[in-house]
């Protein structure tokens, strides 16, 4: 799939948010994530998105300043999905009060405290589904069965939490 063709050209035209691809990530950063976790690979669409774009940004317009303006992100970066999954993994205050976070690798966030991700067990992805963890009572359900769907369903409103 071309995801950039894909965000520039069918994100774009039907939302109030807008969708700017980053520049590529490097092999070494492909590698880094799946050796930090333990991953044996990616899912397929997931790390073909990452080849073409680093996350995916989004923008709203702000009549203020006249211009595009990021707001969040529809898929994170791999710096940041290493840098969450590390802190939801191994700090005491996550130990505390959830169970373990090392099924899911999370990829996005909802921005009110729930992450979108994979479930993997022993370093292996279980399907290519997608998952929300809700922070306020631990559960983790089903949301999508991919992450062309799930991108799609969160960005026209079909996926809700």
């Amino acid at each position: 799939m071309n995801w950039k063709e894909y965000i520039e050209t069918q994100l774009n035209l039907n939302n109030v948010s807008k969708y700017r691809c980053n520049s590529p990530a490097t092999q070494e950063v492909l590698i880094a994530l799946k050796e930090r976790f333990e991953l044996s690979h990616l899912p397929d669409k997931l790390e073909e998105l990452y080849r073409q774009t680093d996350g995916i940004d989004e923008l709203l317009y702000f009549e203020e300043k006249g211009e595009l303006t990021k707001t969040g992100e529809l898929i994170w970066q791999i710096e940041k999905v290493i840098e969450t999954n590390n802190t939801c993994r191994t700090a005491p205050y996550f130990k505390d009060i959830y169970k373990p976070l090392d099924q899911l690798l999370f990829i996005s966030d909802a921005g009110n405290g729930d992450m979108f991700g994979y479930k993997t067990i022993n370093g292996k992805f279980d399907g290519s589904d997608i998952y929300v963890w809700d922070h306020e009572d631990d559960s983790r359900n089903w949301v999508a069965p991919n992450l062309t769907k799930f991108i799609e369903g969160w960005t026209n409103g079909r996926i809700t939490i």
